[in-house]
């Protein structure tokens, strides 16, 4: 079976299970931290539509994840069957946590662009554990205040009706765009917190990452 056809059926069969009833409360992370679980069909913003993922949107996503260009300061860009394997993980991530990376679609056109949302960190660090919030959207969509946006209605969703208590966001140094947006978005920089990501080789230009946060009390 190719790879975009398995993929279109493990959506599908995550979908399935979300038929199923979720726990109002659920343990994040080993610390014992929670936050309340909603069933979420999606978020408007002025421009964007923040939903679950569609099949539709397994191509487009592998265009993004192959653009020199937006995955610049990822260590390595995603193979076709990478990225599509990475839906899956965020669709199951909603399925366990009832939050996960929203698909960003533009609302004049009904265009996926990316993604913005939150979701727990898959590896350890000294702040762990923590949300993280993060976006990624298609090149010819930067400079229009679009991650912004999203992010604003993702931070919002997540004090107000989650009840998480603070977020988080990293990246390199060097990744000034989105360093920016997590400043628009009210996140400020904790250099204490700086770390070396785990997933990135030692001795890696792209090891070191900043780390920003967000609590409840003072977003924007």
């Amino acid at each position: 079976m190719p790879a975009h056809e398995r993929c279109a059926n493990d959506l599908r069969g995550v979908r399935l299970a979300t038929n199923r009833l979720i726990p109002r409360w659920e343990t994040l992370g080993n610390a014992g931290m929670n936050v309340s679980l909603v069933r979420m069909e999606g978020l408007t913003t002025g421009r964007l539509f923040l939903r679950r993922w569609q099949d539709a949107d397994l191509v487009p996503f592998r265009a993004i994840n192959a653009d020199p260009r937006v995955m610049e300061f990822f260590p390595s860009m995603l193979t076709a069957e990478e990225s599509d394997q990475a839906v899956v993980r965020i669709e199951q991530h909603f399925d366990r946590h009832g939050f996960s990376l929203y698909a960003a679609e533009l609302i004049e056109t009904q265009t996926f662009i990316g993604f913005i949302g939150i979701s727990i960190p898959m590896f350890d660090a000294p702040f762990m554990p923590a949300v993280e919030i993060g976006w990624r959207l298609a090149y010819d969509y930067w400079g229009r205040g679009l991650a912004t946006e999203g992010a604003r209605a993702v931070v919002h969703h997540a004090f107000e009706t989650l009840r998480i208590p603070s977020l988080v966001s990293f990246t390199v140094p060097a990744n000034l765009r989105s360093r920016r947006v997590m400043e628009n978005i009210g996140m400020v920089h904790d250099p204490a917190g700086d770390f070396d990501h785990p997933r990135v080789s030692e001795g890696h230009p792209l090891r070191r990452h900043v780390l920003y946060r967000l609590q409840a009390q003072s977003s924007v």
